[in-house]
This record gives structure tokens, C-alpha cells and sequence, in this order.
């Protein structure tokens, strides 16, 4: 067991690299380098969404990035428009631009064009949606496990 589930989370994180080194080859075939593949993976999550920064970094998986940082960086490039909340002032929500809806939709062509391809492969949604459901289950140990692990007292006998 212990053998598959460091298999399983070193392919995690090489499966998260390769994905973004997509990203960043679409950008670059795009001519878009005022951007990088990270802050193109955010600008896509976002979506037609409006929300905080807050929200943001819980919705995505963003590995070794500052939100906030890229927020920025997104704001200054034209990418994002930033305002405060009207009913918290320390709220500052987040929501693209048009430019931001452009490349947004581009992105979404890859991803398009990638489901296309898987076609020509013998992964089917079948084996897709099983794989969704286990890193799901993973996700959820991960989280009951991060739980006990700041309150280590729900794991006594007694608790």
C-alpha cells in the first residue's frame, strides 16, 4: 500500500507540472507572454465567476504559487478587473476582463482540442470518471488527515 500511494502522489505532481508546461506551450504558441501558465490556469478557474481572492485560492489547486501575487500581476496586465466588496470593504473580488474572457476562451479551445484527442486514445470517460472518483476520495483523506493532524486529540480513544 505504501508502495502505490507515493506512486500515486508523485504522479499527482508530475501529471500538475506537465499540464501546466501545456499551459505555457499554448500561451507561447498564442504570442501571449505578458501571462504565465499558472496565472492562465487561475484566469481559466475563474471563469464567469466574480470572487475573492479567498475564494480563489480554495477553489484551485495553484502548487507553489502566491495568489495574491498573480492576482496582481493579472490586474496590472489587463487580464482581471479587481473591485471592493460594496458590503466588506476589505473584500476585493476579482473577475476577468474581456481581454481575460479572450484568452479564457482560448484556453478552453485546448482543452477542446484535448478531449478530441483522447478519442484517438484508448482512455475512455469511463476510466476518466474512475479516476476523478478515486482522487476525490484521496482529496477527502487529505483533508480529514490535515484535520487531525492540527488537532491531534481527535485521535484518543476517548475522543
Amino acid at each position: 500500500m505504501k508502495s502505490a500511494y507515493l506512486e500515486t502522489i508523485g504522479l499527482i505532481e508530475r501529471l500538475h507540472r506537465h499540464f501546466l508546461e501545456i499551459v505555457k506551450l499554448e500561451l507561447d504558441g498564442l504570442g501571449i507572454h505578458d501571462i504565465n501558465n499558472v496565472q492562465g490556469l487561475i484566469l481559466f478557474n475563474i471563469g464567469d465567476a466574480e470572487m475573492t481572492v479567498g475564494e480563489l485560492t480554495l477553489r484551485g489547486c495553484y502548487l507553489g504559487s502566491n495568489v495574491s501575487y498573480n492576482v496582481k500581476k493579472m490586474v496590472e496586465n489587463g487580464y482581471l478587473i479587481q473591485e471592493r466588496s460594496q458590503h466588506d470593504r476589505r473584500s476585493i473580488h476579482v473577475r476577468l476582463s474581456d481581454k481575460g474572457r479572450a484568452l479564457r476562451d482560448k484556453l478552453s479551445a485546448m482543452h477542446d482540442r484535448h478531449v478530441e484527442m483522447l478519442g484517438q486514445t484508448p482512455i475512455t470517460e469511463p476510466d476518466l470518471q474512475a479516476s476523478a472518483v478515486v482522487l476525490k476520495r484521496l482529496e477527502r483523506f487529505w483533508t480529514r488527515a490535515a484535520d487531525l493532524a492540527q488537532h491531534p486529540a481527535a485521535l484518543s480513544p476517548a475522543a
